[in-house]
């Protein structure tokens, strides 16, 4: 979701432990996907058929496509998420994540938002 419109529906503490949530939901299928792959090598020395070789290997590389995808995933959602968290501080008053949205960029993730406490605004650049 991106950053703005999380912030209008949830808040940005709320956008922030979703996107944290969905990051590491992807970590939980690269360690699926690398138990998948651990498997087929541990069966893989007992396959009699040049059919279930066949089949072992294109499921491996499934496994491992997928691990891969999920892991790059997992690793763009956090940093995105951290980056946004580190700029989420009112400069004014220190206060964390208590922000509405001003105005936001529809090409990049850039957005200008002010604090509930005390008014201050600021932009939070994305990636």
């Amino acid at each position: 979701m991106r950053l703005a419109d999380g912030i209008r529906k949830h808040g940005f503490r709320k956008w922030y432990e979703r996107e944290l949530v969905h990051s590491h939901a992807h970590l939980v299928l690269t360690f699926l996907s690398s138990i998948g792959v651990f498997a087929i090598f541990a069966g893989a020395p007992r396959l009699r058929t040049l059919q279930d070789q066949a089949l072992d290997l294109v499921t491996g590389l499934a496994c491992a496509g997928v691990g891969l995808w999920a892991l790059r995933r997992y690793l763009h959602l956090l940093s995105n998420a951290e980056m946004m968290a580190q700029q989420a501080n009112c400069p004014a008053c220190k206060t964390y994540g208590r922000l509405e949205v001003v105005q936001a960029n529809a090409e990049d993730n850039d957005v200008q938002v002010r604090c509930r406490k005390c008014g201050h605004g600021w932009r939070i650049s994305g990636q």
